[in-house]
């Protein structure tokens, strides 16, 4: 395991090799290129599969969500599929975070008439605006492998969640069987590209998929860098064979402190 960290990409390798502003700035531009049909896209080229996940996400924090009192976050939010799935379960506070302007957009014309509790604020998931042990949930669906620098992004949610709270950590993983393994990487480096470029009219985006896909940290390796940045009771759940995989990680209450 101690081998896989030591190779496993820093963050998203978009921008230059080491340079956060110019990868999180290449992350916001691609964004915002393909927002007008992203909703489209993401249900067309999972053949649906991602509304269930992005629910078992939602269900996995569900327990934290029926006190009134909660405050949860949806990072990376997006147009803010799951931030409304969220909502749909909460009795407390949701709020959706996204630093691409034009999903923010979307994502506030989707929620206005039905969820008047969930709320989206402009912000950086490297940097969030909110206190030290404030927050009870985080979530973030397909948004992690796009931060410009993992261990900072998950120190900073470590930073903002209270004692005791909850990270749910949605995101595209490894397909190991031997049948279907196959067949999967064949359609995700040869025909969804292709595809996603057709649909958008956008070339790049779905190229940058594959790529970022491919060299992406694995299910046992972002367990362990979940573990390495402090998080206990880590455990995740693969769906449909391993294409996504759900890791969830709570911050140890002030009886039993994690170290830094």
């Amino acid at each position: 395991m101690k081998q896989r960290m030591a190779t496993a990409p820093a963050g998203s390798p978009l921008g230059s090799p080491g340079d956060e502003v110019s990868t999180a700035h290449a992350v916001r531009e691609m964004f915002a290129s393909v927002a007008p049909r992203y909703d489209f896209l993401n249900h067309f080229l999972s053949l649906g599969r991602d509304i269930a996940w992005r629910r078992a996400a939602a269900n996995s924090l569900r327990t934290i969500l029926g006190d009134p009192g909660s405050v949860a976050v949806d990072l990376c939010c997006g147009t803010g599929d799951l931030a409304v799935t969220l909502a749909r379960f909460s009795k407390g506070r949701i709020i959706g975070t996204d630093f691409c302007h034009p999903m923010l957009q979307l994502a506030r014309c989707k929620s206005a008439c039905y969820f008047p509790r969930l709320t989206f604020v402009e912000a950086d998931s490297l940097a969030l605006p909110f206190a030290d042990d404030s927050l009870d949930a985080l979530s973030i669906a397909f948004g992690f492998r796009n931060l410009a620098n993992y261990r900072k992004g998950l120190e900073e949610m470590l930073r903002v969640l209270r004692p005791g709270g909850v990270v749910s950590i949605l995101e595209f993983s490894k397909v190991h069987c031997r049948i279907f393994g196959p067949i999967f990487r064949f359609y995700f480096r040869a025909i969804l590209p292709r595809l996603g470029t057709w649909l958008s009219g956008v070339a790049g985006p779905y190229q940058y998929l594959h790529e970022s896909v491919s060299c992406f940290l694995d299910q046992e390796a972002l367990a362990l860098a979940m573990r390495e940045a402090g998080f206990t009771s880590v455990t995740y759940r693969n769906f449909t064979g391993g294409i996504a995989a759900l890791h969830t990680g709570v911050k140890q209450s002030v009886h039993g402190a994690a170290p830094h």
